[in-house]
């Protein structure tokens, strides 16, 4: 497989929405919006500190796969912690390595910037992704995640 992972840029966007549209399709709780995407989108790269988002590059084909972490301070482990917001790999170049290194790659940003944990939801009916994440080490919680709409 001919691809490297690296940060997202403005020119992105595009084909981060689309990856988006295909991941929310498949969760019960997020519709896909493409203005509201491409707003968090741009929140994200416009605030380095608060998170990143990092892609993976095909060379023929462009970005294929996404990963964003979100930084926020952990009283739990007395460090900061990174939420794994979005985790997604274009259908058609599932199964090659790419959501693996995605991950391989924002475990490294994460040690690099001292965050001491990494935590993400999925979808309680999502297999594929619950035994992926299994298969990688990911340990599941006992908490559930709740939510409030304020805006």
């Amino acid at each position: 497989m001919d691809f490297h992972i690296g940060p997202a840029t403005s020119e992105d966007i595009d084909a981060l929405v689309a990856l988006l549209f295909a991941l929310f399709s498949i969760e019960q709780d997020f519709v896909p919006d493409e203005v509201a995407q491409r707003r968090g989108l741009a929140l994200l790269l416009a605030y380095p500190l608060q998170g990143r988002i990092f892609v993976a590059r095909h060379t023929q084909q462009g970005v294929v796969g996404m990963v964003s972490a979100q930084l926020v301070s952990s009283t739990a482990i007395g460090e900061r912690s990174a939420w794994i917001e979005d985790m997604v790999v274009h259908e058609d170049f599932r199964g090659q390595g790419i959501g693996k290194a995605l991950l391989a790659h924002v475990s490294e940003w994460a040690k690099e910037n001292r965050v001491g944990r990494l935590q993400l939801l999925a979808d309680a009916d999502n297999e594929s992704a619950l035994g992926f994440y299994d298969q990688l080490g990911w340990q599941p919680t006992r908490l559930f995640a709740w939510k409030k709409i304020v805006l």
